[in-house]
């Protein structure tokens, strides 16, 4: 589970939606000098080692955002540049939301844009590749990269090459934009997950027996009980809340609890503000009260919904400029509130109906479409296999003939090798009913042929004679 962080050096729009100068990890020192004293003295023997050391870059999660390492990178080089970071102290909301903050980047040393220039590059190369990887998956061809990339809204695909005010622009509005939807986005998909375990359950008491039903039953109920059986949970933000983490968390006296103490022993690191991260750490012994990992019947996922819901009700009755982060006046006015003293009780998850009967049947109808879609795609492949074995077994079948084919021509050709030849090298071809040499028929007594009328045989010269 990844909890969406706003603090210094994780998010730029943290930045630029804080109006306050303490954004510069460089200038943290002198910023801690200069923040008021603690109201009341802490005896800090009696406080829980906390293991952040000072000075310490802290590790931020992931923001969840697709380009995530992108922001990250932008951030790191414009906090480099001191010009940008006076600028960036002194604006308010206003002037970043509405671009007017985006137009210092003019002004911003060569080094800087040039480094810039190269993330842009990166980050359109690697979109570029996602894109392709995508298109070759469904055998696409002839990829318009360019009209693809406007799908994209947190950088200038138009200018691929350059990273100008637009872009940084745009980052600003793309990054604000999404995590606004981020909880919303988790909340649906915490939803579908409930509904899941749901349907599951149901299809597998299906294939049981009767009695076998009922024992299933009969436990499920059980669990479900024991799960609801705990300590009473807090309202969260609530002075008996505070208090708690006060004592048990933080090692202090409960009847000394002092909001303005509190905010800074909880600003981990030391920003002046309490960001998302450090409110839902505030909200760990009242989860602890419901969820155990050891249980059977408590839900991991189900923890850290509560957890969200927790930060989200805080927030939303704390942080008055709606910026995601809860500074230090911001804190103390809303512990002036009545609703701080005597909050309405907390209702948990088991104690909510997280879904209906009818959306759980929507759901259920929405996955055996998908299951069908899955079933016919699976019949096409598997009709497709098929045909490839059928072209697989004919290609074999010619590719025997064509070997066959080979071997008979390569027979013929070693027959006309091995024939006899003439005296010029050439063939001599024997024609039907003509013999060898040594292979003629035996002639009459005499050695006489037959001779045809008008023909006079001629003596035959005889080899042991002697010419003078």
């Amino acid at each position: 589970m990844m909890y969406i962080n706003f603090c210094d050096l994780v998010s730029f729009q943290m930045k630029w939606l804080s109006v306050l100068p303490q954004w510069c990890l460089l200038l943290m020192t002198c910023l801690l000098m200069a923040l008021e004293a603690v109201p009341i003295d802490i005896d800090k023997t009696k406080v829980k080692a906390e293991g952040h050391v000072e000075g310490e870059k802290v590790e931020n999660p992931d923001t969840g955002l697709y380009y995530d390492e992108y922001l990250r990178q932008v951030i790191d080089v414009l906090e480099t540049d001191k010009h940008f970071r006076e600028k960036l102290q002194t604006a308010d909301i206003e002037e970043i939301k509405s671009g007017k903050l985006s137009r210092e980047l003019d002004l911003v040393s060569h080094h800087v844009r040039t480094r810039l220039d190269e993330l842009k590059r990166q980050e359109v190369a690697r979109l570029r590749m996602l894109i392709k990887a995508k298109m070759d998956s469904v055998q696409d061809t002839g990829i318009d990269h360019q009209a693809l990339l406007k799908q994209f809204e947190h950088l200038n695909h138009q200018n691929p090459d350059t990273f100008e005010p637009k872009d940084l622009d745009m980052l600003i509005k793309a990054a604000t934009s999404d995590l606004e939807n981020y909880d919303k986005t988790r909340h649906e998909e915490f939803k579908k997950y409930e509904m899941m375990k749901e349907h599951e359950r149901r299809e597998y008491l299906k294939t049981l027996d009767e009695e076998k039903r009922k024992k299933e039953e009969s436990k499920f109920e059980e669990m479900k009980k024991k799960h609801g059986d705990h300590p009473k949970v807090h309202h969260p933000g609530s002075k008996d809340q505070l208090k708690e983490v006060w004592e048990e968390a933080d090692g202090l006296d409960p009847n000394e609890f002092d909001p303005k103490t509190f905010f800074k022993l909880h600003d981990v690191n030391n920003d002046g503000f309490l960001d998302e991260q450090e409110l839902e750490a505030l909200f760990t012994k009242e989860l602890e009260k419901v969820y155990d990992p050891k249980n059977e019947e408590d839900d991991m996922v189900e923890m850290e919904e509560e957890r969200l819901r927790m930060r989200e009700h805080v927030m939303n009755e704390v942080d008055i400029n709606k910026d995601r982060l809860v500074t230090l006046e911001e804190f103390l006015r809303a512990t002036e509130k009545k609703e701080f003293l005597e909050p309405d009780s907390w209702e948990t998850l088991d104690q909510q109906q997280l879904f209906t009967e009818d959306e759980l049947k929507e759901f259920e109808n929405h996955i055996s479409q998908q299951e069908d879609e899955l079933r016919k795609k699976a019949e096409e492949l598997q009709k497709q296999k098929e045909e490839l074995q059928r072209q697989h077994d004919q290609l074999q079948a010619q590719k025997q003939e064509f070997q066959q084919v080979v071997k008979q021509m390569e027979q013929k050709k070693l027959q006309q090798v091995n024939a006899p030849a003439g005296p010029g090298g050439e063939l001599k071809i024997q024609p039907p009913g003509e013999h060898k040499a040594g292979d003629a028929p035996q002639q009459p007594a005499g050695g006489d042929q037959p001779l045809p009328p008008g023909h006079v045989q001629e003596p035959a010269v005889r080899t042991d004679q002697v010419h003078p």
